[in-house]
């Protein structure tokens, strides 16, 4: 019966998983205040919307290796990522899109 009881418990928390990747990878505090400097060692960042799996709003930043969250409503941090949003790389774009602004960008150096 134990083992019954585990093995259920071990499935339904894999299909949980399975189901709800991002899950545990939610903010779940946020910090009012940011460190002075700290902004320029941002490696990237994530916008987390409070949604089903994750309960707060906050801003993702990465530095080193290490994730820190913010609150949204710091101003410092609005600033900030209106200026950097398209500096930061993120994913790579899609092939096809990477295939065509190198082709825009070779017709605009020989024109």
């Amino acid at each position: 019966l134990v083992l019954f009881i585990l093995t259920l418990f071990l499935t339904l928390f894999l299909l949980f998983l399975a189901l709800f990747p991002g899950a545990f990878n939610c903010c779940t505090k946020i910090s009012d205040e940011i460190p002075k400097g700290i902004l320029q060692r941002v490696e990237r960042f994530k916008i987390q919307k409070a949604d089903d799996l994750c309960r707060l709003e906050a801003i993702i930043l990465y530095i080193e290796g290490r994730k820190f969250c913010v609150s949204p409503q710091i101003r410092k941090v609005k600033k900030w990522m209106k200026k950097h949003k398209h500096k930061i790389p993120r994913k790579k774009p899609h092939g096809r899109l990477q295939r065509r602004t190198k082709i825009i960008k070779k017709k605009g150096k020989k024109q």
